[in-house]
């Protein structure tokens, strides 16, 4: 089964998270699965980004810490490291999220 590396909880970066959310369709992204809390990799934003460059920003947000990624046979789940975010950077997540103002492309 393959696995997906990221980084231990206190490890995470700050630099390294913002960095991963200062991209829209990223940002979408998280915003997406804050909703949901968990979804295939099929049913994110699911049309509005091409396959290729979906599974670049969900590397950027697995390696960034801001998502886990759990294979479940041929398919893959993500959702939001939130717990590890919240210990790691209190609030942030949530200020973040509460001031987005999501307007996704396809970069």
């Amino acid at each position: 089964m393959r696995t997906y590396p990221m980084p231990p909880a206190d490890e995470l970066e700050l630099h390294r998270v913002l960095f991963a959310l200062s991209d829209p369709t990223r940002l979408a992204l998280v915003t997406e699965l804050d909703k949901s809390g968990e979804l295939s990799v099929g049913e994110q934003l699911a049309g509005q980004v091409p396959k290729s460059t979906l599974s670049h920003h969900n590397k950027i947000l697995r390696e960034s810490g801001l998502t886990c990624t759990r294979p479940e046979g041929t398919r893959c789940f993500i959702s939001l490291r939130r717990d590890d975010l919240e210990r790691r950077f209190p609030g942030l997540l949530d200020m973040l999220l509460t001031h987005a103002t999501v307007r996704h492309t396809t970069s």
